[in-house]
């Protein structure tokens, strides 16, 4: 319900005005964003490295609406991946990218163009590009252009949302198929036709489609930050390299299959270290640029700790 009822208000105008230009929003933002420009995100990615952790910086700004936007997006993608490399913080830092802010939604074929592009710029700075989900009306496109981008970049990697109903049987085409995919809950609002509404529903669906990952032949990234998926993944880790599976990758320093965690920049920052200094390969997902008003809402909405965060710094503001 309080997710529910904080993603319909992110689309209210005077709601973002408020948030927007609300004094405390910018020392909010600071939680969850590195900042807004490529050294800031820089920055970021080297303090976290710097402590055993990997980093996937995304470049906020979604739903491009023009081919000028697109382009530049793209250019702000390679010049991040210049600046990761020069700084020495390729393979641990790769980039994770939404095809809308490439222009999916009006020239598909300039997207394509352009995610190459950034795909190339990442192979040459020694790294890779993880393309991000969105909402569901765009999950076929998006794993076909994924399934496409493997022909020629197969270290690219594919997100899922265990909220959808077909996640499952994405979970299974993609196990299948190899490769790297990160497994998250989900973030946007969606119709009950084809996403669970009810948090037992979807950690069940996450659970399912873990197993389903950790049993295939690619490599899983577990996004959560919940301490019992945490620890289903270690234990299904364990109880698949036991089994006999051939599979990809086994970790031999674990004597299990080979995975990393994956949580958000700004939320369970200490929970991050300790799994990195407990030898567990952990990535944070580090978003940077202007355009964090979506980002923001949707962490909010997905934890009722980041929205009380916020609610009080307000009122600690006045």
């Amino acid at each position: 319900m309080l997710r529910t009822m904080v993603l319909a208000a992110s689309g209210d105008p005077h709601v973002r005005r408020l948030v927007s230009t609300s004094p405390v929003t910018h020392a909010v933002v600071n939680r969850f964003v590195a900042g807004e420009d490529v050294p800031a995100g820089v920055r970021v990615a080297g303090g976290l490295c710097d402590v055993g952790l990997r980093v996937s910086l995304d470049v906020l700004g979604e739903d491009t609406i023009d081919r000028q936007r697109a382009h530049e997006s793209a250019a702000t993608y390679r010049d991040l991946l210049r600046a990761l490399a020069d700084a020495g913080l390729t393979p641990a830092s790769e980039v994770s990218v939404k095809l809308s802010s490439f222009g999916q939604a009006f020239d598909a074929p300039l997207a394509r163009e352009l995610v190459l592009g950034v795909c190339q710029a990442a192979r040459e700075a020694g790294t890779c590009v993880t393309v991000d989900m969105e909402d569901h009306t765009t999950t076929d496109a998006t794993l076909t252009e994924v399934a496409e981008l493997r022909r020629e970049f197969d270290e690219t990697g594919a997100v899922v949302q265990a909220y959808l109903r077909r996640t499952e049987a994405d979970c299974r085409d993609l196990a299948g198929a190899g490769g790297r995919v990160r497994l998250c809950k989900g973030a946007y609002a969606e119709p009950l036709s084809v996403a669970y509404a009810r948090r037992a529903e979807v950690d069940a669906s996450y659970a399912r489609c873990l197993a389903i990952l950790m049993a295939g032949r690619g490599y899983p990234m577990v996004a959560t930050h919940d301490p019992a998926l945490v620890d289903l993944a270690g234990r299904l880790a364990g109880a698949v390299a036991g089994s006999g599976t051939d599979l990809v990758g086994l970790d031999p320093g674990h004597a299990r299959r080979s995975f990393e965690y994956q949580m958000l920049f700004g939320v369970r920052s200490g929970e991050q270290r300790r799994l990195a200094g407990a030898g567990e390969v952990v990535r944070v997902y580090v978003p940077c640029g202007r355009e964090w008003y979506a980002y923001l809402m949707r962490r909010l909405a997905e934890r009722p700790a980041n929205l009380l965060f916020f609610l009080r710094a307000l009122r600690s503001s006045r």
